[in-house]
């Protein structure tokens, strides 16, 4: 049986409403603000949002550096966008989804989910030491994400008045 890390999941609570953190999260591009700690150089193809919608991204981690292509490959409005990616240099193929839930307070709770789905030899070496890493930066981009989310809000509020 071939090994796999675990799975690295990482949420934020945000004010916004489900249905608005979906249309959001739905173009690729507003992915860029809240991630380029970690992807650089975007390029965006296929359609704007929605299943099919593409990004090849640089990253640099961990001393290696590699081009990462992003596709949306499953979605469900409003609760869930599944993104696969693949890093060719590195030969490693994961999973990014998003699930969104409703709180009490009629905001959302996004759930971000890394799932490896195939890996190199290296990254069985190295797992415990990736999976702090990739906890660390979806971290980082939940929150950022949640500042994107508050000042989008706050220009579409601004703009209706």
């Amino acid at each position: 049986m071939r090994y796999m890390p675990k799975p690295v999941t990482v949420s934020v609570e945000v004010p916004q409403a489900p249905v608005a953190v979906f249309d959001f999260l739905d173009v690729m591009a507003n992915h860029e603000p809240f991630t380029n700690h970690l992807l650089r150089d975007w390029e965006l193809s296929g359609p704007a949002r929605g299943v099919g919608s593409k990004a090849r991204v640089h990253v640099r981690a961990l001393g290696a550096s590699d081009v990462v292509d992003i596709e949306v490959v499953d979605a469900e409005a409003p609760t869930r966008i599944v993104e696969r990616n693949t890093a060719a240099k590195a030969g490693r193929t994961a999973q990014g989804s998003y699930t969104l839930e409703p709180t009490a307070s009629g905001g959302t709770r996004i759930t971000f989910e890394y799932r490896w789905i195939v890996t190199p030899v290296l990254d069985h070496l190295t797992a415990p030491l990736a999976r702090a890493f990739i906890r660390r930066a979806n971290e980082t981009a939940m929150r950022r994400l949640a500042e994107q989310l508050a000042a989008h809000d706050g220009a579409a509020v601004g703009a209706s008045t």
